[in-house]
């Protein structure tokens, strides 16, 4: 391969290597600012705990961006499922197996409901979820009358809070947590080399052999990193498991089916998928039921972790996760994104906040900052895509 082509590759995912780069970057600077506070085990939990809202909506988020919509409904969303679900549990009593299905039966109607504006009146995204931001808000304030609603069963709780049982350790070890990145280590290089082996087959353009292993070498480090700190606390998070589930379950969809594709063709050009077959209106339906969907499991995540229903739950939830998808390499126009550059702006964001709440730092100036991050995110794809349009 020559140095042309390796370019081309490299400019081709200039996204995805830039916010790799720019996560590990902000970590070691925290990490030093923090004077080593960022990486304790107890620290690495809590940013999984805190920012799991936002992983689970940045992955329902980016499917919506992909095809050129916004969803400004899913804080409420969430709010109003946490709600429905303090009722069902706490007020009436309802055993969670049957509560927590229907409260995601609920949030699929939900994405249903607006979808069916977007999708089949044609109506604009952005407006469609804006009412309904205002509308669940609302209704999310007269289910509580305005006060907190709790508490919720232990075994509601533990869905936000638990972690995989604890009995087989060494010394203060989690070793069901070490196993589980060794397990996660073999299996990313089994599916990264075939991968290659298959590109390969079909006469695709790789990376050289030293930049594949230099990419397996930093994923199996960060990711026993990850459990040996993990392990190091009370283990695995199942909520952690929750979210790795999502991610392997959407970047199947989105990258292997035949509606992925749909999706990004939808988001690259909305005419040229209608011309070529593609049910837009289905398409675009779709992915707000699913919005609905994952904004209800937030919603129950964020009940169980407060232990709590409460009228104010989800604000600006919606903004944290448009954030991380933008953050993540999605395209503002539509079109362009991967979950994995999804998450990875969520825990951009996640250690963003954690580390300046460490340090400090005033709300005010965090908003500020956040607020920067985002817009200098933005500008790149905007100079990257004016950049190739004018080669």
């Amino acid at each position: 391969m020559n140095l042309t082509n390796i370019k081309t590759i490299i400019k081709n995912n200039i996204r995805e290597y830039a916010m790799v780069l720019a996560l590990i970057v902000i970590m070691i600077l925290f990490q030093i600012l923090t004077g080593g506070i960022l990486f304790m085990p107890l620290n690495i939990t809590n940013i999984i705990l805190q920012n799991s809202y936002v992983l689970i909506l940045a992955v329902g988020m980016l499917l919506v961006i992909l095809t050129g919509n916004v969803d400004l409904s899913v804080g409420s969303v969430a709010a109003f499922i946490g709600a429905i679900a303090a009722v069902f549990m706490v007020n009436f009593k309802m055993p969670v197996i049957i509560a927590v299905p229907l409260c995601l039966i609920i949030g699929a109607l939900v994405g249903a409901w607006q979808g069916f504006w977007i999708a089949y009146i044609r109506m604009p995204a952005f407006i469609v979820t804006l009412a309904g931001m205002l509308v669940f808000r609302g209704l999310t304030m007269v289910i509580l009358k305005g006060q907190t609603l709790s508490p919720f069963a232990e075994s509601f709780q533990v869905m936000a809070n638990g972690f995989l049982p604890e009995s087989i350790k060494l010394g203060n070890l989690n070793l069901i947590a070490i196993g589980i990145g060794i397990a996660l280590s073999l299996l990313f290089i089994y599916t990264e080399l075939k991968r290659v082996k298959n590109k390969k087959k079909y006469n695709f353009e790789v990376l050289p052999f030293s930049f594949t292993v230099t990419k397996i070498a930093v994923v199996i480090i960060s990711i026993n990193l990850l459990t040996y700190s993990l392990a190091a606390y009370k283990g695995i998070p199942l909520v952690l498991i929750l979210i790795a589930s999502l991610i392997a379950i959407y970047s199947f969809v989105t990258q292997k089916t035949i509606l992925g594709r749909h999706i990004y063709a939808l988001g690259g050009n909305e005419k040229a998928a209608r011309l070529s077959g593609i049910k837009i209106k289905h398409v675009k339906f779709f992915v707000f039921i699913n919005m609905g969907i994952l904004a209800a499991l937030a919603g129950l995540v964020v009940a169980g972790r407060l232990n709590a229903a409460t009228p104010k739950a989800g604000t600006n939830f919606e903004l944290d996760a448009i954030a991380a998808c933008f953050i993540g390499g999605a395209s503002a126009s539509g079109g362009i994104g991967k979950i994995v550059g999804a998450i990875i702006g969520a825990l951009f964001m996640g250690v963003l906040n954690n580390g300046m709440s460490i340090l400090g730092v005033g709300i005010d100036w965090q908003q500020a900052i956040k607020g920067m991050v985002l817009l200098g995110a933005v500008a790149f794809d905007v100079y990257n895509k004016s950049k190739s349009s004018a080669e």
